[in-house]
């Protein structure tokens, strides 16, 4: 009889880095990827303990940063499209769709090791035109050193770079972008209004109230080696969920008193619209949907440019206890 060895994941080395659509090698989460059996797939994590935009939040307890979690996600996504749907390495894509969730705060602390991950994904859907494959969703779920941290639903599609530039020559035909809106990065709120350290990791700007919505201006900053890792011709995802988590931390301070740094995200999804246009200021508005058993609040966050909205969501932001975070610092 003949004995069947089980391929195990590796954590020698990341990825390459043209797989994920990532121009620094430090910015690639995923070490390795195995398909079980199509359309199953599991992958390998490490995740850094020390990161410029992922590391820098002035919150009581130590955490791998929620939107960290999302970005190996979306890398997870691509790797998937590339190494086993035939997407084009050159192939551009659109980020349609994602709902994440933090299924255990106690999971996602930073350890005083790297931690282990195992992102188990499976394509739940398949967009085709005519006999090809253009489009996919996934059911993802990351562990970390064994224990369930997050779990993510995901829709992207791609298309060769000529559609591409079809599809966005004509989204901004309509559009007044000439001359291009200057963003006011020198009008960035004080970074402990969002919970962070850094000047350079704050997105909003002109925060506004009016009645139970709290609007702000979302500073585009394409200096910025996190959220643009490398040149787009549009605003990106992770800077739009990024905008999400601060206009929501913003208003839940400032509609329920609550403290930036006693406040995590649990919950954060959204729809994207149409193409957020760099040239254009991108505004975006919260509203408090519920606050449950008072531990969560719940906020629906849209993001539009000059009445075009283009993205629209939610963020769940859970309270901190005071038990917990005296235990974080005990810890550290």
């Amino acid at each position: 009889m003949t004995a069947v060895l089980e391929r195990t994941l590796s954590y020698s080395s990341s990825i390459p880095r043209a797989h994920v659509h990532r121009a620094a090698i430090c910015e690639v989460f995923l070490t390795d990827i195995i398909c079980e059996s199509y359309p199953r797939f599991r992958l390998g994590v490490q995740l850094p303990r020390v990161h410029s935009y992922y590391s820098d939040h002035n919150i009581v307890v130590r955490q791998y940063d929620p939107l960290l979690l999302l970005e190996t996600f979306r890398q997870a996504s691509i790797l998937i499209s590339h190494r086993h749907v035939d997407a084009p390495l050159d192939a551009k894509f659109v980020f349609n769709a994602g709902a994440l969730e933090v299924v255990d705060l106690d999971a996602v602390r930073v350890g005083p090791a790297p931690a282990a991950g195992v992102l188990d994904a499976t394509i739940t859907a398949e967009k085709r035109r005519g006999a090809d494959i253009v489009g996919i969703t996934l059911a993802m779920t990351l562990a970390l050193d064994g224990s369930a941290a997050a779990t993510m639903s995901m829709t992207i599609q791609w298309m060769p770079g000529d559609a591409w530039d079809r599809l966005r020559q004509k989204g901004r035909a309509p559009l007044q972008l000439d001359p291009a809106r200057p963003h006011p990065l020198h009008e960035r709120v004080e970074p402990r209004e969002v919970a962070r350290h850094s000047f350079d990791n704050v997105v909003l700007s002109r925060i506004g109230v009016d009645g139970d919505t709290v609007r702000s201006q979302v500073l585009v900053d394409q200096a910025h080696p996190g959220l643009f890792d490398h040149p787009l011709d549009h605003v990106p995802g992770a800077l739009i969920f990024e905008a999400m988590r601060q206009t929501a931390l913003v208003a839940a301070h400032e509609l329920f008193g609550l403290s930036p740094r006693m406040l995590v995200l649990v919950g954060c999804d959204a729809v994207f619209e149409s193409f957020g246009e760099l040239e254009l200021p991108t505004d975006c508005a919260a509203v408090a949907e519920a606050e449950i058993c008072a531990r969560q609040v719940v906020l629906s966050v849209t993001l539009a440019q000059e009445g075009r909205q283009i993205a629209h969501g939610r963020v769940t932001l859970q309270r901190v206890s005071a038990s917990t975070a005296a235990l974080d610092r005990i810890v550290r």
